[in-house]
């Protein structure tokens, strides 16, 4: 449906397509309308009045003003499509754009919150890495702080130790140099005491003895000085022990200079307490021992504390670098801090801008949709308005329209001398839909929707009929068919050549038009869905050229030997349904393609005198097709039928015998039916004789129903098959004047579980 008037733009009135005359049934349009149709613009009241326009004519039983007027007006409706086409293209453009500007706009908005993201990732992780280096060096340098600490105090008191060592080392050489005085003096008053006492002199010799004993314990003491050497370590961590016992030796000298002193008193009644001297003198000697064994491991601790005193030095001293250097590293790590602070803080100002950017970013997506939804919804309405006005230029040009093909002549196709039989008119009125037949001492001509001379290619042939291709998509029954005596090029019309894309015939250009504007009606809100069925008719048979494992026997039992019985019913709706029909459904070009390489195969052909591979059935295609709009809530339901009849051929040409023989007798009759049908339906004869063959029985709905009809009647330029061409003609003519309807536009959604109908 047509837009509101605010979506429309200022457009001139439709008088200007008239070269400034009214718009009235019997206004003719001004000579240049067609060229200056670019800067034409129409408004909804001017496509409203063009639609509902009726034309008037002052006698309506004139087929030629009848023409004239519908001339005129298909020529404005065309100009009128024009324009609207032109405004669909200017509609896509703006949208693709706008579709751009929306995909630019995110992509630098996704971009820019991607970088954001990552600066910010980026400085946090900064940030913390900087904390974490921060927080280790702060505990390292508390720790080394304390290990300074730890080892000054360590310092100190070894120190005090080595003070207090060395204090005791000098007391203790004292005692033991004045003992060793106090030893000798004893020793010499011994001596004496020897001279003196004669009778102890054996006793002293005995003590001699005794004191080398003792010399062997001194060696053995001094073996346990060496074991004690080996033990010095843990004597170290007893340090505390020994000096108790440094107290007790202490003691213990005092004891030995009483003892000492009481030996000097002692000396005098030596006799009589000669063995208490000598057991004072053991003692003496374990004591001097004891007190030498004592000196030399205070010897040793004291040098080893001097090592460990060094030691702990060189660990200050190291210490005290490391303090520095991590002071500094402390220092620098402190700048950097304040340098990543003063980062943090511009990209704080900087993500705010990013932020302001990236709304205006989003404002400006906001509006582009805005733009963009309004864009496509006057796309919509003027797709509506455009298949409304297609299909009303369709249903003007009459419901079964009728093109002519003529194929070239073949290499062993001679001219006869008499010349061309077929001829095509130049005038103005006839120009591209005339054609003349001569025969001897006569010329038959004939006019029809479109001529199509010989050198006119595939593609040139599918461009006349593919809005009514399109018709299929917008809901309609469409059906295509090619009439013609045996040879006339009504396969090639169809099929095409196998194997070169350029001679692709009507069928699978028709598939590939469809399934590509499928795709491009996406983006509107249409989907669709496709079914796909074969059938060919031989010898009044249906034969499903679908079926699974089809094989030589089963076309026997087709041919009324025990095979599958299809049946033809129409619905209420005007559908035709055959029973037990393959019906595959379809979602691309190329699965189709397979299934007509399929049927092509199975499909029944032979050869006769007038074509080395004759179609010797009727090949029927049909495509249905649903479609709903989601965002309109639309539904359409469209059937397209391509249909390849079999060649009209006489007998005594045809040379037909045996099966080939009973094949022409159907066929002839089948097409001289689809002849009685068309009569009755020109003369508008109450009883139309559809049932008489079981084509005009399935074509029913497109011959006398709501469909629209296209027939292709094809024509061989040979001079030995003008009188088969002058029937075609005259046939096809009947056709073309044949009034059968309005078609209609099939909007409800078919069950699932429905057959697919030809209607």
């Amino acid at each position: 449906m047509v837009g509101t008037a605010q979506n429309w733009r200022v457009r001139h009135a439709f008088s200007v397509v008239n070269g400034g005359q009214d718009l009235g049934p019997s206004s003719a349009p001004a000579s240049n309308a067609g060229s200056e149709s670019g800067g034409i613009e129409f408004t909804r009241e001017d496509v409203g009045a063009l639609l509902n326009e009726r034309p008037k004519r002052k006698d309506r039983f004139s087929l030629k003003e009848k023409c004239e007027t519908l001339s005129e007006y298909v020529k404005r409706l065309k100009l009128c499509i024009k324009w609207f086409q032109e405004l669909e293209e200017s509609y896509l453009l703006e949208r693709e754009k706008l579709e751009n500007d929306v995909q630019v706009s995110k992509l630098q908005r996704d971009e820019m919150g991607i970088l954001l993201k990552n600066k910010e990732e980026e400085l946090n992780s900064i940030i913390v890495e900087l904390r974490k280096n921060y927080a280790s060096l702060q505990e390292k340098f508390t720790k080394e702080e304390l290990d300074k600490m730890a080892a000054m105090e360590s310092l100190t008191r070894e120190r005090e130790a080595r003070l207090e060592i060395e204090r005791s080392q000098k007391s203790l050489s004292d005692e033991h140099a004045r003992v060793q005085r106090e030893l000798s003096s004893a020793t010499q008053k011994i001596t004496s005491l020897n001279d003196m006492y004669k009778r102890l002199q054996e006793y002293i010799a005995s003590l001699q003895q005794y004191n080398s004993k003792l010399h062997n314990d001194l060696s053995t003491v001094e073996e346990d000085f060496k074991r004690v050497e080996k033990e010095k370590v843990s004597m170290v961590e007893n340090l505390s022990m020994l000096r108790g016992q440094l107290s007790v030796s202490r003691q213990t000298q005092d004891d030995a200079i009483k003892q000492r002193d009481a030996l000097v008193n002692e000396v005098a009644s030596l006799r009589m307490e000669l063995q208490q001297v000598r057991g004072d003198r053991d003692q003496h000697k374990l004591q001097v021992q004891t007190l030498t064994a004592e000196y030399t491991m205070y010897k040793e601790s004291t040098e080893k504390s001097s090592f460990e005193l060094d030691d702990l030095r060189s660990k200050y001293t190291e210490l005290e670098v490391r303090c520095l250097s991590q002071s500094d590293q402390i220092r620098t790590l402190k700048d950097q801090l304040m340098i990543a602070e003063e980062k943090v803080q511009m990209s704080d100002l900087s993500t705010m801008e990013t932020r302001t950017e990236y709304e205006g970013q989003k404002k400006l997506i906001s509006e582009l949709q805005t733009r963009l939804a309004d864009a496509e919804f006057k796309l919509i309405e003027g797709e509506m308005l455009r298949k409304k006005l297609h299909n009303t230029i369709l249903e003007l040009k009459g419901n079964i329209r009728v093109f002519c093909r003529v194929r070239p002549l073949l290499a062993d196709e001679d001219l006869s001398p008499e010349g061309k039989v077929i001829s095509y008119p130049t005038s103005m009125d006839a120009l591209g839909r005339g054609i003349d037949l001569v025969q001897p001492g006569q010329k038959h001509s004939f006019t029809f929707d479109k001529v199509f001379m010989p050198e006119i290619s595939q593609e040139d042939v599918f461009e006349d009929i593919s809005q009514l291709v399109q018709s299929a998509l917008d809901g309609y029954k469409v059906c295509i068919f090619a009439y013609g005596q045996t040879g006339s090029g009504k396969t090639y019309t169809m099929m095409g050549q196998p194997g070169d894309p350029d001679q692709k015939g009507l069928i699978p250009r028709s598939l590939e038009q469809i399934f590509k504007t499928r795709q491009s009606l996406q983006p509107q809100g249409w989907k669709y869905e496709m079914q796909v069925s074969m059938l060919e008719i031989y010898n009044e048979t249906i034969r499903d050229l679908l079926a699974p494992n089809r094989s030589s026997s089963d076309m026997l039992r087709e041919n009324g030997f025990g095979g599958k019985q299809y049946t033809i019913k129409h619905d209420a709706n005007g559908n035709t349904l055959v029973s037990d029909l393959t019906i595959v459904d379809v979602r691309t070009a190329k699965e189709v393609s397979y299934l007509l390489e399929r049927a092509a195969h199975s499909r029944s052909v032979g050869k006769t005198q007038m074509n080395e591979e004759s179609s010797r059935s009727h090949f029927v295609f049909t495509l249905r097709i649903s479609g709903v709009n989601e965002s309109t809530e639309q539904q359409v339901q469209g059937v397209l039928n391509l249909i390849d009849l079999a060649g009209s051929e006489r007998l005594s040409k045809s040379g037909s015998t045996g099966d080939r023989l009973k094949e022409t007798q159907a066929i002839n009759k089948s097409l001289s039916s689809l002849s009685d049908v068309i009569f009755a339906l020109a003369k508008k004869e109450d009883h139309v004789p559809f049932r008489n063959s079981k084509l005009t029985y399935l074509l029913q709905p497109c011959l006398g129903g709501d469909s629209k009809t296209l027939m292709f009647v094809n024509i061989s330029p040979d001079p030995s098959s003008a009188g088969e061409s002058l029937c075609s003609l005259r046939f096809a003519s009947r056709v073309n004047a044949c009034d059968i309807g309005v078609p209609r536009r099939q909007t409800n959604m078919r069950p699932p579980d429905s057959r697919i109908s030809y209607g």
